[in-house]
């Protein structure tokens, strides 16, 4: 930790040192606003106190000064230091530990700190004939010290709970614009790739259907463009407008999309009126789905059947392609099933019997 940032975190105990050592300089020093014959006797001990305070500024770098503290507050009592706030230099001092560190990594160290303490205590309590005032000034400051112990470890758990989830959320997020670039730029290459073997094969024979397919490649690559220039700007940090998520309404775009890269396409049903998320949820699963059509199973025609239930949406894509079990989701089916999953829905993708492959997503209305 450098000493800026020391200063940042930490500045507050610059003061509280600061308090400590007038104040045991006032208590121990002056009596009655007058400093009597006594005086250079006493000054060892605020010496002591000053350096328990000083030692507070330490305990970041160096734990073990934790006993430090303690040795040289219990010698400000051994050698006759009044009551005051050199008390705190433990009591601080722990809460300091405890906002950085778990207390069984220290708890040797406070063990011999209040050891050493309580021993100048009982050196003052001999000394002075006063034993049981030792005894609950000792109780007081054990006291003291576990409530900062209990209340660092709960600053400190709350950090590390805050640092998590942010971390989570910054992971979160980047699995989405991950998600969103997988979809879309997948998507869009994808039809691409079918309408450029489309128009090769027509180039010679019919040119007007060649120029169709160049079209769609042409608007398709612009929209896949789009959405990478979005995504990569958000990941660089750079202001670019998010595009709205595609919902039910742009399902017969995709559909038209995918019919014009070649692939005979049948859709039975209707999705009908689905909240923004449901949509949403509903396009991504038959983007990905219809993609994966196009780039792996080598088929000639897929359905899209729509099944409204009372409170549910099924949505099955399915195909006569080459089918074979799942191997590994990738980012593709686990990217649907993640969607669906989210919504409280249902996922299903894997061969069929009789040849091909399905995608079920039974999703909430």
């Amino acid at each position: 930790m450098d000493t800026n940032m020391w200063l940042a975190k930490r500045w507050w105990l610059i003061p509280v040192a600061v308090i400590i050592t007038a104040g045991s300089v006032a208590v121990t020093l002056g009596h009655d606003g007058q400093y009597d014959a006594g005086f250079f006797e006493r000054v060892p001990a605020v010496v002591l106190a000053a350096l328990a305070a000083v030692s507070l500024l330490t305990l970041d770098r160096w734990p073990p000064m934790l006993v430090a503290t303690g040795a040289l507050s219990g010698g400000y009592f051994a050698l006759g230091g009044e009551n005051g706030p050199i008390f705190f230099a433990l009591i601080v001092a722990s809460f300091v530990l405890a906002t950085r560190r778990p207390f069984r990594s220290w708890l040797p160290l406070l063990a011999v700190a209040a050891v050493l303490l309580w021993a100048g205590l009982l050196v003052r309590g001999l000394r002075w004939d006063d034993l049981a005032v030792g005894a609950w000034q000792s109780v007081g400051i054990g006291a003291l010290v576990s409530s900062a112990i209990a209340i660092g470890t709960v600053l400190r758990q709350g950090r590390a709970a805050w640092v998590d989830r942010t971390a989570r959320a910054a992971t979160e997020e980047q699995l989405r614009m991950a998600q969103d670039l997988h979809d879309g730029v997948g998507h869009g290459l994808a039809v691409i790739a079918m309408q450029a073997g489309v128009a090769l094969h027509v180039l010679d024979r019919d040119p007007g259907a060649a120029r169709t397919s160049l079209e769609a490649i042409r608007t398709t690559s612009r929209e896949a463009l789009d959405a990478l220039r979005a995504e990569l700007a958000t990941i660089a940090g750079e202001p670019a407008p998010r595009r709205p998520a595609s919902g039910v309404e742009a399902i017969p775009a995709l559909v038209e999309r995918v019919r014009s890269a070649g692939l005979r396409l049948e859709v039975i049903g209707e999705p009908g009126e689905l909240t923004p998320q449901v949509g949403e949820a509903a396009y991504a699963v038959l983007q990905e789905a219809l993609t994966n059509v196009l780039r792996h199973a080598a088929a000639g025609t897929a359905t899209i059947a729509w099944e409204r239930g009372s409170d549910t949406v099924a949505l099955r894509v399915s195909d006569d392609g080459r089918g074979g079990a799942v191997q590994d989701e990738g980012m593709g089916i686990g990217g649907m099933r993640s969607r669906v999953e989210a919504l409280g829905g249902t996922f299903r993708a894997g061969p069929l019997d009789h040849g091909g492959f399905e995608v079920t997503a039974v999703l909430p209305r």
